[in-house]
């Protein structure tokens, strides 16, 4: 199964993990104001395979894992084909623009599931 762990900066993320759910994987939402910045921590603890980091500029928590733990990463995406797109690349860690939603977690862990199988 999957592990996707969510790292928000105002604590959000939990539309996103309805979506990773749907489509079968395990979400892990980091908790609290800053949550981005714990991003690469979480997922080291976790074993995660993807990353999903929000953030006003869509890059802080994203490189912040990179830099400290070299995830592939790509950030200061807009939307959910960059994302798709970056998956397909072979990018773990994903940093976005403030997005909480179904639909972003759902076809990110599709494409994670569709390149690297279950």
């Amino acid at each position: 199964m999957v592990t996707v762990v969510i790292a928000d900066r105002l604590g959000k993320g939990q539309n996103v993990a309805k979506g990773v759910e749907a489509a079968g994987g395990r979400a892990i939402v980091v908790p609290g104001m800053g949550a981005d910045m714990r991003l690469g921590d979480v997922m080291q603890k976790e074993n995660a395979d993807l990353g999903i980091s929000f953030c006003g500029s869509g890059g802080a928590g994203a490189l912040t894992a990179a830099t400290k733990y070299g995830y592939p990463e790509r950030h200061g995406m807009r939307s959910i084909d960059e994302g798709v797109t970056a998956v397909g690349d072979g990018k773990t860690v994903l940093g976005f623009g403030f997005m909480d939603q179904e639909e972003l977690g759902k076809r990110i862990t599709e494409a994670y599931l569709k390149k690297y199988g279950e």
